[in-house]
């Protein structure tokens, strides 16, 4: 009786494996297109920063991006267990949030200007700097962690829609996996892509005269001349997908227009475009949504400088 309560049991356990094991495959795959955009992003945000630097920051943001899933898991479900109605609500919310990081980026990049206030004391010739570098490394390990927080916020939130219908049990197995699973799968493929040119540099100091080492110095100066050029392509294809993520949790949001895209992609016989538009429209929507936060909070602080007594 007892063995056959405990095959019983055992039986039960391996079967809710099974049905874990099969969710996750299902949510992973169909979170793949914000994991590509998760890991574009966060190899753009910790770019710049100094060599021997590089694999510490990433491991704060690996820890700041489990944390932001260690917080989001709890609340995803039990978002969806007491106030269902709140989710889309609050992925807008996280998808304007990521266009106005975009525009804001990009209005930094072409039109701010920092300008030297001679009121204030300068760095010196030979002054340490370190405090700077450090503020600036803090900076961008803050930023990053505030963009994974959405883009996680996205994954739960698909994934729990695929596990939705599970026992509570089952959709909390598949989340975590999910969190963990994309996590290191995430920071260890950034760690790689930023230390690409160090391993380049490794293989082009290779010594002797043998095919092998002849093949490895060319696959490393290959390397060293691949590397700059594919960091700012991650560069370009991060800011872009702030604004394809961020428009398309919009435009999901605005059922007329999701609609209104879906229209106009039907209507395209080619079927590349027809395949591409959508996302492209997406992208439209996102910039105009982050230039219109952009400009209300630049014109919030206009008017505020001008109600300041003098």
């Amino acid at each position: 009786m007892a063995g056959g309560s405990l095959l019983t049991l055992i039986d039960d356990i391996a079967t809710i494996l099974d049905d874990v094991s099969v969710m996750t495959k299902v949510a992973a795959k169909k979170t793949a297109g914000v994991l590509g955009d998760d890991l574009a992003l966060n190899a753009q945000q910790v770019s710049g920063v100094n060599a021997d630097r590089e694999l510490p920051v990433i491991w704060a943001v690996a820890k700041g991006s489990m944390l932001n899933k260690v917080i989001l898991v709890p609340t995803a479900l039990a978002i969806s267990a007491f106030a269902a109605w709140a989710v889309t609500p609050l992925l807008m919310l996280g998808g304007l949030f990521l266009c106005f990081e975009g525009v804001e980026k990009l209005f930094h990049k072409f039109f701010h200007h920092d300008e030297i206030n001679p009121l204030e004391p300068q760095n010196l010739i030979g002054q340490d700097e370190s405090g700077t570098i450090e503020a600036s490394e803090q900076e961008k390990i803050k930023g990053a962690i505030r963009t994974d927080f959405v883009l996680s916020a996205e994954i739960i939130v698909i994934t729990l829609g695929t596990v939705a219908t599970a026992a509570f049990t089952q959709q909390v197995a598949v989340l975590v996996g999910i969190a963990v699973i994309m996590t290191v799968g995430v920071y260890g493929f950034v760690a790689g892509i930023v230390k690409l040119d160090d391993g380049g540099l490794y293989l082009a100091e290779s010594q002797g005269k043998t095919f092998t080492a002849q093949l490895k110095r060319k696959l490393g100066f290959g390397i060293l001349a691949f590397a700059p050029h594919m960091m700012k392509t991650l560069s370009v294809v991060g800011t872009a997908a702030m604004f394809l993520v961020g428009g398309a949790i919009l435009t999901h949001g605005i059922p007329s227009v999701h609609h209104w895209i879906e229209h106009v992609a039907s209507s395209i016989e080619n079927g590349f475009l027809q395949t591409i538009t959508p996302t492209l429209l997406n992208g439209l929507f996102g910039i105009i949504a982050g230039l219109v936060v952009l400009l209300t909070i630049l014109l919030f602080k206009r008017l505020l400088s001008l109600n300041k007594p003098a």
